[in-house]
């Protein structure tokens, strides 16, 4: 029996304490116990998200989230009691489609976790994965002079081998590779992907597509896209991702940060020429694109065919079709490397062990 108490959790611990356990954990789940450790809840990573997303303060008590229904926090409704079978454990977890449950004994004093990825050593997560690396890196230069920005190297590897290590990692097996912008250094590199532990098929572009015309090039398939930029470099918890798409009932939904700048000066208040507030150097607030994506494969043919289309440009036009398109945020590391300055954070990131 594996030790459980890092899930563990009191009613009055914050919530950037939980988030702190989950990701030290890496399982996407924290336990709320009382002093005997019985089991009074759960709090799942994709609480969290909600609950940020939705304004809730870091410093505000989880006993608080299990009780605000509206952000999406609910006590445990899914335990095993001691003894239930693996076989009986999978089950649970197929027809809940979660990927964690308490085990308890009588009293409801937590006792063990039964966690998807114990359970099944290979779990393929039924995902195909789409990365975007067909652009030009014109901001990266002179670095991208002879090679594509996935390539440029951290920690003594290409970025887009950090990438695809971390959706084998994550379950996944099939991954499409877009190319243009010397497109032959990544197939020389990864091949078919077999020595990755991955199969790789590469999408290569005649012209730039953007960031989203390449979908139109993909062959039919059942099984939702997890499209994610070749520049990003992330810690992003993918199966969280999935069922928080699931869960949702999304067609589509596009992974957010939260990104706040300030105004370095007084900002006025005005009526007419009156002037009724002034806030010091106030800090504004917005969410912005992660460059990551999960899709519905219908979704797809709403791109249009060997033409230059870009995310933005498809997600207005779900939005317009009264698709549903939801956001999901990205707590974890997360850093575009869209310019030198980013590139050598990256590369001092890897060697701090921050990332």
């Amino acid at each position: 029996m594996a030790d459980i108490t890092g899930l563990f959790v009191t009613p009055t611990s914050s919530i950037r304490e939980t988030l702190m356990h989950i990701e030290r954990s890496g399982e996407g789940i924290a336990l709320i116990v009382d002093g005997g450790r019985r089991l009074l809840g759960t709090i799942t990573d994709g609480d969290i998200r909600r609950a940020i997303l939705a304004g809730m303060s870091l410093d505000v008590t989880v006993e608080v989230l299990l009780r605000e229904r509206k952000v999406g926090a609910s006590v445990t409704s899914v335990t095993a009691a001691v003894g239930t079978s693996e076989s009986q454990l999978l089950q649970l977890m197929n027809e809940h489609g979660i990927r964690h449950i308490p085990i308890v004994d009588q009293a409801r004093r937590v006792v063990d976790v039964a966690l998807l990825s114990r359970l099944v050593k290979d779990y393929e997560l039924p995902l195909r994965a789409v990365v975007m690396a067909g652009g030009l890196g014109m901001r990266l230069r002179p670095l991208t002079d002879d090679v594509p920005k996935p390539m440029l190297r951290l920690g003594g590897r290409p970025l887009l081998e950090v990438i695809i290590e971390q959706l084998r990692q994550a379950g996944i097996r099939h991954v499409n590779v877009t190319t243009h912008y010397r497109g032959e250094v990544i197939a020389e590199h990864f091949g078919d992907g077999r020595d990755f532990g991955v199969e790789i098929q590469y999408v290569r572009e005649d012209q730039p597509l953007g960031t989203a015309g390449a979908l139109s090039q993909l062959g039919t398939s059942n099984e939702p896209l997890l499209v994610i930029n070749g520049d990003i470099l992330t810690r992003l918890d993918i199966r969280a991702m999935l069922n928080f798409h699931r869960e949702q009932h999304a067609d589509m939904t596009v992974g957010v940060r939260q990104h706040e700048f300030r105004i370095p000066y007084g900002v006025l208040e005005t009526e007419g020429v009156a002037i009724v507030n002034i806030s010091e150097k106030p800090a504004v607030k917005h969410l912005i694109s992660a460059g990551i994506y999960l899709l519905n494969p219908e979704v797809c043919q709403f791109v249009p065919n060997s033409q230059a289309y870009d995310m933005p440009h498809l997600i207005s036009r779900l939005v317009a079709e009264k698709r549903r398109v939801v956001s999901f945020l990205v707590h974890e590391y997360w850093l575009d490397i869209g310019e030198v300055e980013d590139y050598r954070r990256a590369v001092t990131d890897m060697l701090s062990g921050e990332f």
